[in-house]
């Protein structure tokens, strides 16, 4: 009873494994090959574009007001509202739409000048990011499509665990490496195995990362895994600010820099959102350029620029933390050098895996 039962149990998953595999292949290989190119976007971006640098000055940063208002000029239509300034080597950047179409500015932060507008609907890794996102479907439609594709991925790792599972461990060394001399259906057999025996940590990592994307209940998830994994159950997520009638001023965004900037010196990004509707304006603190994890926080009144509420990145709980960190586990960025290669590995390793497994199937069907 006790084999038939494992029989029964290898038979399920390997009719799971196949059939899902059928269906969510294609798009799972898109996925995992935009990844790959997207990991290093910001590496390929500084060796093509000259205008990602400047020339470093003696001197402050110009006001937030005053690049706001110098975009506003050039570009009438726009109606800028967050800037984010990088250390001094770069530019400042400032997002904008003009009739739907959306544009990042990019502004010497000592001068105000414009340096470029990128049109980010033409620009490369926006549609590769759309494409790994969205598959250049409408928003709300292919982040279904997607979403979908990758908890069928995440099944899909499981049975193949499952049918990867050898019977009799102490002869089990084959299971983790590939006959490299036998022939080509057996090579990529156990390159299929091997393969996603090795990936499956950081696949799912990736993959559990890429879903808070797509579904707030992961984002929220995230949240609560943290608070509860480190008994901070009943932490609270952002402070909340009631609305008002008042309007941000051009004095409350230049003093909520100026400020921000004199609690914490010399970091390596920042960025002033003014909210709009009666709500405080945000500053946001991060050690590095180009690096989004540990990040502060800072909450201004709009209309006189009085600190409110300040959210040091030491003191927030372990929810917030994680999903702060999301981007920089999907991406790797969060470990450096070293977590961009592992993740452009596993990217490129997860392409390979549907490849691989239709070929299999090709293979038994044609024998």
């Amino acid at each position: 009873m006790k084999k038939k039962r494992k029989k029964l149990w290898k038979k399920l998953a390997s009719r799971i494994h196949l059939w899902l595999g059928m269906i969510s292949g294609l798009i799972v290989f898109v996925i995992a090959v935009t990844g790959c190119i997207y990991v290093f976007q910001d590496e390929i971006k500084d060796a093509v574009f000259s205008w990602r640098f400047i020339q470093n000055e003696d001197r402050d940063f110009v006001a937030p007001s005053i690049l706001f208002q110098n975009v506003r000029e050039a570009i009438p239509e726009s109606n800028p509202n967050m800037v984010v300034y990088h250390d001094k080597t770069r530019p400042a950047a400032i997002s904008i739409n003009v009739d739907d179409i959306p544009y990042e500015v990019y502004l010497n932060p000592f001068s105000a000048e414009i340096i470029h507008v990128q049109n980010l609907d033409t620009d490369f890794f926006m549609i590769v990011e759309h494409l790994h996102r969205f598959l250049l479907l409408p928003e709300e439609i292919g982040k279904q499509v997607t979403g979908v594709s990758t908890i069928i991925f995440l099944i899909m790792l499981v049975s193949g665990l499952i049918l990867w599972w050898p019977k009799k461990w102490k002869n089990s060394a084959q299971n983790f490496k590939i006959k490299w001399k036998a022939r080509w259906r057996r090579k990529n057999y156990d390159w299929h195995r091997a393969t996603g025996f090795y990936l499956i940590v950081p696949a799912i990592i990736v993959a559990i990362t890429g879903l808070s994307f797509s579904y707030e209940w992961v984002h929220e998830g995230l949240f609560e895994v943290g608070n509860a994994v480190s008994n901070e159950r009943n932490s609270e997520a952002i402070p909340i600010f009631p609305k008002t009638d008042k309007i941000t001023t051009n004095s409350a965004l230049d003093i909520s820099f100026e400020k921000t900037f004199s609690l914490m010196p010399d970091k390596g990004m920042y960025f002033v959102w003014d909210q709009g509707e009666g709500l405080p304006i945000v500053t946001g603190v991060y050690p590095k350029s180009l690096a989004f994890d540990h990040q502060s926080n800072f909450y201004f009144e709009s209309e006189t620029g009085d600190l409110l509420f300040s959210q040091f990145y030491r003191e927030k709980n372990t929810g917030i933390k994680l999903q702060e960190m999301n981007f920089g586990l999907h991406t790797g960025q969060y470990f450096g050098i070293f977590g961009k290669i592992m993740a452009f590995i596993t990217s490129l390793f997860v392409a390979t895996l549907p490849v691989s497994g239709f070929l299999i199937w090709f293979g038994r069907r044609k024998k």
